[in-house]
């Protein structure tokens, strides 16, 4: 691929689960919220399976019966429980900060579309000294949550690239149901909080066990 053509390549990630090692922390402290509100526990593996959901939305499915106020008042408390824990950010997954430089340096335009809320995103952003690095992200808490595709739709039409000419990677359901949702080619990744099984129904270009082999598929 030569440069001109690598411009115009977009490669959006997924963040937890993804690029950034989270998925326990978050699976904690949705359990800690769920304590306060005296909700059941939800275990380890129920935990995960929302994330990459928006919160409010991943509240609604793990606890179908929360009513708007409860709604808020967890997503509340998941925030300060998060904050808490979030005295350093979360490590990267193997290989993830060299790829991502080497797609930059070789001329891709980078782009992150998560659950995270634009505060989350941007705290995690400058503890890592990555703000600016990427050329555009979207949070679920500034359009619609995964698995609804405006949130790719919307980085497209930011970046000027057609979905042929952009791909989605992640690490759940939601992210390639996303992308099969904007018509737009996927790479999931086999380490995050969804099974290689799950996602491989979503016919991905590739599931990865590396992060770093993502530069024999785009």
């Amino acid at each position: 691929m030569t440069t001109n053509q690598a411009a115009k390549k977009l490669i959006i990630f997924d963040w937890d689960g993804t690029l950034s090692d989270s998925v326990a922390r978050i699976a904690r402290c949705i359990q800690l919220a769920a304590d306060e509100h005296q909700l059941p526990q939800p275990s380890f593996n129920q935990a995960k399976e929302i994330i990459g959901l928006g919160l409010n939305e991943a509240i609604r499915q793990l606890f179908p019966s929360a009513d708007e106020p409860m709604v808020a008042r967890f997503s509340s408390s998941y925030s300060a429980h998060y904050r808490r824990e979030d005295n350093g950010p979360s490590e990267f997954f193997p290989g993830v900060i060299s790829s991502l430089e080497q797609l930059r340096a070789s001329g891709y335009l980078l782009a992150v579309a998560t659950g995270k809320s634009r505060a989350g995103l941007d705290r995690v952003f400058a503890a890592t000294q990555l703000t600016g690095f990427f050329h555009a992200s979207r949070c679920a808490d500034e359009t619609r949550s995964k698995p609804h595709p405006l949130m790719l739709q919307e980085l497209l039409a930011e970046q000027g690239v057609e979905p042929q000419n952009a791909v989605m990677v992640g690490d759940t359901e939601f992210d390639m149901e996303m992308a099969v949702n904007a018509n737009m080619p996927r790479i999931a990744v086999s380490y995050g909080a969804h099974d290689r099984s799950r996602l491989l129904e979503y016919q991905p270009l590739a599931c990865l066990d590396n992060f770093s082999n993502i530069l024999k598929y785009v």
